[in-house]
């Protein structure tokens, strides 16, 4: 499961970027015709590309301590919704989809600890 949600992050982080650079452009489109409300969209994009840069964060770390992607991941698909929402859905979708597979291997790594 710890791969799943090493796939699942890296996909969801790179779609993010790609939605972050996107709406940059659009901004950048809008300040150049003058158009009003562009530092909402430019800040909206800066703010997606930081949030996919902690979903990737927390992907490559999910082999290692994979409560902690799944807080990661889960906080990069909440915070770029709010950043760009509508470009957002696929990344939040992988990103969750990520947490869930961090979160399901953290719990059956615990259960597989022998007694003493």
């Amino acid at each position: 499961m710890r791969i799943a949600g090493l796939v699942f992050g890296l996909l969801g982080g790179f779609l993010g970027v790609l939605a972050g650079l996107l709406a940059l452009g659009i901004g950048g489109l809008g300040a150049a015709f003058s158009a009003e409300g562009t530092g909402m969209v430019l800040g909206g994009g800066l703010g997606a590309i930081v949030a996919a840069a902690v979903g990737l964060v927390g992907a490559v770390v999910v082999l290692s301590r994979p409560g902690a992607s799944a807080v990661l991941q889960l906080l990069a698909a909440l915070a770029g919704l709010i950043a760009v929402s509508l470009f957002w859905i696929p990344s939040a979708l992988l990103f969750a989809l990520g947490a869930l597979a961090a979160a399901l291997s953290r719990r059956g790594r615990a259960s597989r600890q022998p007694r003493e």
